[in-house]
């Protein structure tokens, strides 16, 4: 007992600090919410719970027993299992449980650096704000636990010949590709780049480089080669291996869909993601350190990957939390440092339990209403149209939909269709004809509303501020 209470003394501002982290954790669930995806990712986990893991869709009226790259299955069973042990607040369980995880292994892998700089580090858990976005109840939280420790162990290698925690990386391929494969590829891609870093051995201004010995290249190759084996253990094998690169060559789903959508700088909000890079070039250019040929590799990765598209934006700060602090001078701890920091911890409690009301209304969050839902089992269409955003709520209470939130099984069969439809663009009564739709579930917000109001063929079910459901006159007796 007296060793565990000196032990605590000597690193109380360390224990301090991780209260910090779990405060911060809590108050970034002030932005959990549940997206339209959600809804049919924990129906597909309902249904794999119950029956065995979906290969073919079951959930489109159009594209029912098609071959679907189910890439998240392993995701998809654990959220509805969480789901049935706290049914109203499991997206919170989830994103807190992963959030808190993510912050813990960038702070205790770190942990001779947070000391060494306790303001600078309090400042860099706090720019984790940049995580908001992807506060949801979707597989993309793991896959960021899964980065940093990919990085974390590749770090390791580079600056310990005798690193055996390498040995593990396989491990994390195969996970990775089960739980989120379409972002399994990094595992040894990564390897490749701290490969092509230890290679060089320069001193070229405030760049440096120093070769790496055969021992750690051999171990990148060797792991790097068993991650690319272990991805293909999966449900669907190979095709795992290849599908994220199928996904990035689609160009209708990265021009359509919201998240894939590149970095733009004549959108106010992504000027964010502008000043945090900025903000990382300039702690590195004006520090006292070198910048190492690794670190500038793993930044331009970063910087590549986030201005191609947002969603990569997280990337940016779990990868360079593995690098930023190497960057930073010792600070002496001044007196005030715990009290400080548990003065910022508590207040982040105070702010997270006073806004409880916010956090329910955005776990509670739905494009459609109960009646709306009720009225269209009624009618019991056959050939739905709905929009892509409804999808996921559709599939959720059992209706057949046309498209929902997997782009990337519609991209095949219908995709452009329904953009053209939603949109008005091509020969649209040509394509509504061709699939013979008896419902029309459509926002007001498209086009394709303005088509169905004034023809005398559609007759307006229901209707509400955001959306109205159409039957068709002529498929309906």
């Amino acid at each position: 007992m007296k060793k565990l209470i000196n032990y605590i003394n000597k690193n109380k501002v360390y224990f301090v600090f991780l209260l910090f982290v779990l405060c911060m954790s809590i108050f970034l669930m002030c932005f959990v919410r549940r997206d339209s995806d959600y809804f049919w990712h924990i129906k597909a986990g309902e249904y794999m719970f119950h029956n065995g893991i979906l290969r073919k869709d079951i959930f489109s009226w159009f594209v029912s027993g098609k071959y679907w790259m189910s890439h998240e299955w392993l995701f998809e069973i654990i959220i509805f299992s969480i789901s049935l042990i706290f049914p109203k607040i499991h997206i919170m369980i989830y994103s807190y449980i992963f959030i808190l995880l993510l912050l813990l292994i960038i702070t205790i892998t770190n942990k001779k650096n947070i000391l060494k700089n306790i303001p600078f580090s309090l400042l860099w858990i706090s720019l984790s704000l940049i995580l908001i976005p992807f506060i949801q109840g979707r597989p993309h939280l793991i896959s960021f636990n899964l980065l940093a420790i990919t990085i974390w162990i590749l770090y390791d290698n580079f600056i310990n010949v005798n690193s055996k925690k390498i040995y593990f990386l396989p491990v994390v391929a195969v996970l990775w590709s089960n739980l989120h494969g379409g972002s399994s590829n990094l595992v040894y891609l990564l390897s490749f780049i701290f490969i092509f870093a230890g290679l060089f051995n320069f001193n070229f201004t405030k760049i440096e480089s120093k070769r790496i010995c055969k021992k750690q290249i051999t171990k990148y190759i060797v792991i790097a080669l068993l991650c690319m084996i272990c991805i293909n253990i999966n449900i669907h094998g190979f095709k795992m291996f290849i599908y994220p690169y199928q996904n990035m060559m689609d160009k209708t789903m990265l021009n359509n869909i919201s998240e894939w959508a590149p970095t733009n700088l004549n959108n106010f909000g992504h000027y964010a993601y502008l000043l945090f890079v900025s903000f990382i070039l300039f702690v590195m250019l004006f520090s006292k350190s070198k910048i190492k040929f690794i670190d500038l590799l793993l930044f331009g990765f970063c910087i590549v990957l986030g201005f191609k598209s947002i969603r990569f934006w997280a990337y940016t700060y779990i990868i360079m939390s593995f690098v930023i602090f190497n960057y930073i001078t010792k600070r002496k701890l001044d007196k005030g440092t715990i009290s400080m920091l548990g003065i910022i911890s508590i207040l982040l409690l105070i702010f997270t339990i006073s806004n409880y009301k916010m956090i329910d209304k955005q776990l509670n969050y739905k494009y459609l209403d109960n009646k709306i839902i009720d009225i269209i089992k009624d009618e019991n269409p056959k050939r739905l149209y709905n929009m892509y955003d409804y999808g996921g709520e559709l599939v959720y209470n059992d209706i057949k939909v046309f498209i929902d939130g997997r782009a990337d099984l519609y991209t095949k069969y219908n995709y452009k269709d329904y953009l053209n439809i939603s949109n008005l663009n091509d020969d649209y009564v040509k394509l509504i004809n061709k699939y013979n739709f008896d419902y029309f579930l459509v926002s007001k917000k498209y086009p394709i509303n303005t088509y169905l109001k004034y023809n005398d063929n559609y007759d307006i079910v229901y209707k509400n501020k955001n959306y109205v459901l159409y039957k068709n006159k002529e498929t309906i007796n």
